[in-house]
């Protein structure tokens, strides 16, 4: 036999005997351990299956995210299309003369070519945005990994943001704002779709002339005319870093409204720039604070009111993204006036409010600050502040309509309610003396007093019936103004005293019209219901008038009659005027923004004398009004004396010796119990029966008091029927 057909006779011979020792459960064993060959791993076995399985859901993914970028692409529009393409509304508000206040919308400025861009914009723009720009294909790889690593590690490492300026250009072409995963998934197919179909150079130029930089610019021209005045193509280097550097968050870094904060991230975008080679170490050395800012002298006190009007547009009028224009009801002098008079009358280092109001609430001015382009906080319709006495409006409304007068006399001397002791500003009490002057001196004790004698709540209800929507306790001391309110919100409610007691609504907007002059939207006179009765509108005047006139509202006088209160909060904080004279009432604050005192603020000095200065532009063309503070008060207060109400002589009645009941009308002239000259005779019944008397007194009279007694009388015989 030959050596291969012994080796193949063996190797038989091994696998009968493996069979044989396998079924008798004695197989042998070899170095590893039992068995002589361990199973194949099932591990990599899994291992296998899913790789495989992964490649191919990557490439029915790749197929399907080709299909979806090639069908995106060509779907497109035209570049010319994008290019025409205006995001936002444009609005133009316009006051009640029709003169234009102040356009708001979108500015876009000339279309700047790629190649008359500025190359240090180009650079500083794909410094600071997207690094790799020019290699990858819409999505950056590393930045999507680096992302997803965040995600997983909660690691914050990365400055920058995921999106590429390609994808930055196809949300802002095509998305909204929101961070869902969906639309993170279609701006990555449609930031690919764009660099299918557009260069590099056509994506460049449409970002650069339509990203927003903030303040209503659209692209670097614009953004370089609103903030340095010059077209784009004459940009530095440090206006480039500048511009830049306002991508990321325009509101926080525009140079006009933290010039610091746009300084220092200039620096971080020269910075890139230097590292990723566009510009030398010296260039990255430019001091971007020496750049000259545009002064943005459009920013005045109008933008106050059509910050707070123009929200507004989205509760009167249906969606609609086509121009419009804003009829107000703001009067370019008043506003003027009202501005100077802030600006020229308010204390060092405070702030000053006003607002102006027609008799039927239309808004004539309105200021929120003493400078917009350093604060935009609305003071006059955000701010919450105590008005102190000028609260006293709605306890004295309260007073009156329970039935005082301003003549009737209260005393103003020390009171305790419920543990609270109010005092007087002067320190001292003056006693006795009648309501007109207790409110014109704005003395405390009688407001306290009057307040807890008609309630808290009353008081606090009557200032809901004249507009005041913020939190009103009912404790004690809010009879002094210790609940916070809005300017607009007392200067509402003074106008509706202004209106004989007709509440108004605060209003700006008259009419809307569309980009055709179609009118969208048209206000409609509202129907004013008076709030409390006539003689009480006259009581508040005749006290309102007396305050200006004599007491501690003088410096608001104007040479015509005016109606006003002051107010004054502990410690000087607040300092408040308001009132009205010829169908205009005008409220004015003063007071800093940290609470803190303000020495010498007092709202009979500053605020009074800016509503002066003022009134007396707001009212020149308007006829004198003399107030009417007749008091024609209801019958059930025009009492002749205190025992009034017990009624006349003649309405009594009278019970007889028997407990009989007698009419008036059936006494006998001279007959009454008190005789003919109001004497009790001699002769007269007595009060009450003998038995009655010894019952209420629980015994027997004592003879000296017993009155006599007299038969009962007999029943008088009737006739008998026949």
């Amino acid at each position: 036999m030959s050596r291969r057909g012994e080796q193949l006779q063996d190797k038989g011979a091994r696998g009968k005997r493996r069979a044989a020792a396998d079924r008798s459960g004695t197989r042998e064993t070899g170095p590893r351990g039992p068995g002589a060959a361990p199973p194949r791993s099932r591990w990599r076995l899994w291992l296998k299956r899913l790789f495989m399985w992964g490649a191919g859901f990557a490439v029915l993914g790749l197929v399907f995210l080709a299909f979806a970028v090639g069908f995106a692409a060509s779907s497109l529009p035209s570049y010319a299309t994008l290019q025409a393409t205006q995001p936002g509304q444009t609005i133009v508000v316009r006051a009640r003369d029709g003169r234009e206040l102040v356009e708001i919308g979108p500015s876009f400025g000339e279309w700047l070519e790629y190649e008359a861009i500025p190359e240090n914009m180009t650079n500083a723009m794909i410094a600071v945005e997207d690094k790799r720009f020019r290699s990858h294909f819409g999505v950056d790889p590393v930045r999507l990994t680096g992302a997803l690593a965040e995600a997983i590690t909660g690691s914050r490492a990365r400055l920058g943001g995921t999106s590429t300026i390609t994808q930055q250009l196809a949300r802002n072409l095509f998305l909204n704002n929101n961070r869902s995963l969906d639309r993170k998934a279609r701006e990555a197919v449609l930031a690919m779709a764009l660099e299918w179909k557009f260069s590099k150079e056509e994506i460049l130029e449409l970002y650069l002339n339509k990203v927003y930089f903030g303040g209503g610019a659209y692209g670097i021209d614009s953004a370089s005319r609103k903030f340095f005045s010059h077209p784009a193509n004459e940009l530095s280097v440090g206006e480039a870093a500048i511009i830049a550097g306002l991508v990321k968050a325009p509101s926080q870094y525009s140079p006009t409204a933290d010039v610091q904060a746009a300084v220092d991230r200039a620096k971080v975008v020269l910075g890139l720039m230097r590292e990723q080679g566009y510009i030398t170490p010296d260039q990255a050395q430019v001091d971007v604070s020496a750049v000259q800012l545009k002064q943005d002298a459009g920013q005045n006190s109008v933008r106050y009111f059509t910050d707070w009007v123009l929200p507004q547009l989205d509760i009167i009028l249906p969606e609609t993204y086509e121009p419009i224009e804003v009829w107000t009801t703001l009067d370019v002098g008043m506003q003027r006036a009202a501005t100077a008079s802030i600006e020229a009358n308010t204390p060092k280092g405070a702030q000053g409010a006003l607002v102006s109001l027609d008799r039927d609430g239309a808004i004539l001015a309105m200021v929120g600050g003493t400078d917009y382009v350093a604060s935009n906080y609305n003071r006059a319709t955000a701010a919450m502040r105590q008005p102190g006495s000028a609260w006293k409006l709605f306890v004295y409304l309260a007073a009156l309509e329970a039935g005082y007068a301003p003549e009737d006399k209260v005393v103003d001397t020390p009171v305790t309610i419920e543990g609270w002791s109010p005092r007087n500003s002067s320190g001292r009490n003056v006693g006795e003396t009648d309501l007109r002057t207790a409110f014109a001196y704005s003395i405390n004790t009688v407001a306290a007093q009057l307040g807890n004698e008609v309630g808290f709540g009353t008081v606090a209800s009557m200032a809901r019936r004249f507009g005041v929507n913020s939190k009103i306790d009912t404790y004690p001391s809010m009879v002094l103004g210790s609940s916070e309110v809005r300017v607009i919100e007392m200067t509402q409610a003074f106008a509706g005293i202004a209106a004989k007691g007709a509440p108004v609504e605060p209003y700006g907007i008259t009419k809307v019209t569309g980009a055709s002059g179609e009118v969208l939207y048209r206000r409609e006179s509202q129907r004013q219901v008076p709030a409390v009765p006539d003689y009480v509108v006259a009581g508040i005047t005749d006290l309102l008038q007396a305050a200006v006139q004599t007491g501690t509202g003088r410096a608001a006088d104007i040479g015509r009659p005016v109606a006003g209160k002051t107010g004054t909060t502990s410690s000087n904080k607040d300092g408040w005027f308001i009132g009205f004279s010829s169908g205009v009432t005008t409220g004015v604050w003063m007071g800093r923004d940290d609470a803190k005192a303000v020495p010498g603020l007092q709202g009979g000095r500053a605020p009074a004398q800016a509503f002066a200065a003022y009134m007396r532009y707001a009212v020149k063309s308007r006829p004198v009004e003399p107030f009417d503070v007749t008091l024609e008060q209801p019958e059930w207060q025009l009492e002749p004396d205190e025992e009034a109400l017990l009624g006349a002589p003649e309405d009594y009645y009278y019970i007889d010796e028997q407990g009989n009941m007698v009419e008036p009308d059936r006494r006998q002239p001279g007959a009454g119990p008190f005789g003919v000259e109001g004497e009790r005779g001699p002769n007269a019944p007595p009060a009450a029966s003998e038995d009655f008397l010894e019952e209420a007194t629980g015994g027997t009279l004592p003879q000296t008091q017993r009155p006599p007694r007299r038969p009962p009388p007999q029943p008088t015989p009737r006739p008998e029927e026949p």
